[in-house]
């Protein structure tokens, strides 16, 4: 069976078990902004990773993370917390194809998907580092551990 297909029509399943996943991780800003949010945001990434497994194509999930990361960073998401809501889509895509994909597509399939979605967290993270490194982030200072307690 094509992977496509496969996740094309188990579409409901992996975005209700991504969204359960999402919500148990109990992360901040993906917590406040509710489950419908959340679940339009897995829903948008769920479509351009099979977008670009139909196209066999790697440009639009490197474009759409990068845009990801560009708006998370603004809003105060740490990076971990959108790498959480990409972990928790891919654990569910990838349940999807081990059980429905036979044996003899599983390593192309899974190789596949995995190509997508480690092209879409690279470009997130390349793009987090860049936009950090930006950004004055003041130094802590340690003095007063070396001082001792004095008492």
């Amino acid at each position: 069976m094509d992977l496509v297909a496969v996740l094309s029509e188990a579409k409901t399943e992996v975005l209700d078990e991504a969204a359960e996943g999402l919500a148990r991780s109990h992360l901040g800003h993906y917590d406040a902004s509710g489950p419908e949010e959340q679940r339009l945001h897995l829903e948008a990434l769920f479509d351009v990773v099979v977008d670009c497994l139909h196209r066999r194509e790697l440009v639009h999930v490197a474009g759409y993370a990068e845009e990801i990361a560009r708006d998370r960073f603004i809003s105060g998401f740490g990076i971990g917390e959108v790498q959480t809501a990409f972990n928790v889509l891919e654990e569910s895509m990838w349940r999807q194809v081990t059980t429905k994909v036979p044996a003899e597509e599983l390593s192309e399939s899974l190789g596949l998907l995995t190509t997508v979605l480690g092209v879409g967290k690279d470009a997130l993270a390349r793009t987090y580092v860049s936009l950090a490194s930006h950004q004055h982030v003041q130094s802590l200072d340690l003095r007063a551990m070396f001082r001792g307690t004095g008492g």
